[in-house]
């Protein structure tokens, strides 16, 4: 499943074409793509065509174009990419083997010659249909900060109204380690209040958004930490440097455009990443660690695997009485 690097690379990539930009045509091919949508495909392609994009925004694993106002208040286009979903740009191209969605755009700017730009297709593809699109109300943050991060177009507009709005079916993932308004101390709290292992903090969205099994992986080996270490048991320091550690590997995957094992997963140009050449544990079973030479193992955990160094992250001693 995409994480936060992933999602953020297909931020990025679509933020310079759909800021501004109209939506004139809008075609659902397969309204499963729509389960997050309240209502049929015909009232998605009523709602969104002709409305104006105003900003491409991310939490966590999640992506939003906030749309201009409606009569019935503020929306956005909401899009979730699940296990396989990718968002695509391109003019005059085959459609994709999977294509669920395709909104035809126009964008805001200009040519040299002075000329409208040449419009532009955004495709939703996913090949597996656990992603999907979404008109949703958009809420105002609760704490007054902005939702998300929106790069260039966040500092362009300061004081947008949408900038402190946020999709109601987003509303209760908590902010991302990369957010500039994520809170540290909080994070610290509430993990040290959980009497689970370590890693299931770090995968609960409700507690800090954005991270999966892969880089949650590399940030406990990162920390020499066992993922079943319980979070309650662990210092602040402790619980402060893996926090120090998520964010180093976070933006080490999104310098390498995310981390792509097949083609499920690729940029909005249809690009992989390269983030996969520099794991350290995830997916390196039988190899030997990077930092002391022992084997990496591969263990189940939750229905899924952890990947960890038996030196480098001894289990966990038994609690006793």
């Amino acid at each position: 499943m995409p994480e936060l690097p992933e999602v953020e690379v297909v931020r990025a990539g679509l933020e310079p074409a759909v800021s501004g930009a109209r939506i004139t045509a809008v075609q659902v091919v397969d309204e499963r793509a729509l389960t997050r949508h309240d209502g049929p495909g015909e009232d998605f392609a009523h709602r969104l065509t002709g409305r104006t994009i105003q900003a491409a925004v991310r939490r966590g694993k999640f992506l939003w174009m906030p749309l201009d106002d409606a009569a019935d208040g503020p929306e956005a286009l909401v899009a979730h990419l699940g296990m396989s979903g990718q968002i695509l740009l391109g003019r005059d191209r085959p459609a994709a083997r999977h294509r669920r969605i395709l909104l035809q755009v126009q964008p805001a700017g200009t040519t040299r010659d002075g000329f409208p730009e040449s419009p532009v297709e955004l495709e939703f593809v996913d090949q597996r249909t656990f992603g999907s699109m979404a008109i949703d109300r958009m809420v105002p943050t609760v704490d007054g900060a902005p939702a998300g991060s929106a790069g260039v177009v966040d500092l362009q507009q300061p004081d947008a109204a949408w900038r402190r709005r946020i999709p109601g079916q987003v509303s209760h993932i908590a902010r991302d380690p990369l957010d500039a308004a994520f809170d540290d101390a909080r994070f610290v709290q509430m993990a040290r209040k959980r009497s689970s292992g370590i890693k299931r903090v770090l995968l609960d969205q409700g507690v800090i958004s954005g991270i999966g099994n892969i880089y949650a992986d590399e940030s406990l080996w990162a920390a020499k930490l066992h993922h079943d270490r319980p979070a309650d048991r662990l210092p602040r320091a402790t619980v402060q440097l893996l926090l120090d550690e998520v964010r180093s590997v976070l933006r080490r995957a999104l310098e390498d455009g995310g981390t792509s094992f097949d083609a499920q997963y690729v940029n909005v140009n249809g690009q992989s990443g390269y983030f996969s050449q520099r794991l350290n544990v995830y997916g390196q079973q039988g190899k030997p660690c990077p930092r002391c030479g022992t084997t990496i193992v591969r263990e189940a955990f939750m229905n899924r695997s952890s990947h960890r160094c038996p030196v480098c992250q001894p289990s966990p001693r038994l609690r006793t009485r």
